[in-house]
């Protein structure tokens, strides 16, 4: 079994970087989240490139070079306690050939984000770091509570969290334990078959993903069977899944779990035997709860659903 390192925990004064792996933000979009941290007691280090703006068929935040500079940067820099993505977006793809770690081996420390960010998680734990899958510093416009903060800040400071949900009448029951891989699904579909992807032996998998039609939705579910992922893990869950469907509505970010795509996982997984969760609060969603992506975890699922780190 892999062995993963867990970053220490975080004092008072601590420094975290704030950095922009993939598409550009404004000021104003950072200013509460930063305002939260300091009054956590942390010292936010804002990233040379954080509002940089580099326009190239999509708003990136820098150039490649860029980018990859704050990255390392923030990996790397002894006095930093943590690294805090501003947004996911598209772009880490860019960044993940040219990680340097050399430092970060010596000092490890937590990457938290979600989304595009992604890449850069499934690429630490294959190195053999955990990481934090939870909100990015930007407010969305699908906003996040203060309890997804809060309970951020309790990772940082060594407390890590389990989760007790309602089930669903999607959910497949019975218990699994194993370390939790995944994140957005667009980008675990996209890391297949390159040597950044998730190793899915006897794991436990998370998915979640927002704005994508059923039938590209179907396709990644699809590439996943194809790949023998699902004969791999031990269990599944599933998040938001925010904005789906090909149907031409303009629709609420308020529909955090979409009945038909939880149909769909359902249909695509029935012919294996891991218990399967859907419904949980990670992901493009309001209550955005953050997960330990490379820690053992246990799942329950029967009448309630019981996730514990």
């Amino acid at each position: 079994m892999q062995n993963i390192t867990f970053p220490k925990s975080l004092k008072k004064r601590d420094k975290i970087a704030i950095i922009s792996p993939a598409g550009s933000v404004e000021e104003t979009q950072l200013e509460k989240t930063l305002a939260l941290i300091k009054s956590k007691g942390y010292k936010p280090i804002l990233g040379e490139n954080l509002y940089t703006k580099y326009q190239n068929g999509y708003s990136y935040a820098g150039t490649e070079k860029q980018r990859i500079k704050d990255i390392n940067w923030a990996l790397n820099d002894f006095e930093i306690s943590a690294v805090w993505a501003s947004r996911g977006g598209y772009g880490c793809q860019h960044l993940v050939q040219h990680l340097d770690l050399k430092e970060f081996k010596k000092n490890p420390k937590w990457y938290i984000g979600y989304s595009d960010n992604t890449v850069i998680q499934s690429y630490l734990l294959k190195k053999g770091f955990a990481s934090i899958h939870g909100q990015t510093i930007k407010t969305s416009s699908f906003g996040v509570t203060d309890e997804s903060y809060d309970l951020t800040f309790d990772i940082l400071k060594g407390k890590y969290p389990n989760y007790k949900i309602d089930s669903t009448e999607y959910n497949r029951v019975g218990e699994a334990s194993g370390i939790l891989v995944g994140g957005n699904l667009a980008l675990i579909y996209a890391l297949l078959g390159t040597k950044y992807s998730f190793d899915f032996q006897d794991k436990i998998l998370f998915i979640e993903d927002i704005g994508e039609n059923f039938y590209a939705m179907d396709r990644m579910i699809m590439s996943l069977e194809l790949a023998g992922v699902f004969k791999k893990i031990k269990g599944l869950i599933v998040g938001g899944m925010t904005n789906m469907g090909n149907d031409g509505e303009n629709k609420s970010y308020e529909e955090s779990f979409d009945p038909f795509v939880n149909q769909q996982i359902a249909n695509r997984v029935s012919n294996y035997d891991f218990p399967t969760v859907f419904n949980f609060p990670n992901g493009h969603i309001f209550e955005n709860r953050p997960l330990i992506l490379g820690s053992e975890i246990k799942m329950s699922v029967a009448d309630k659903v019981k996730i514990e780190f």
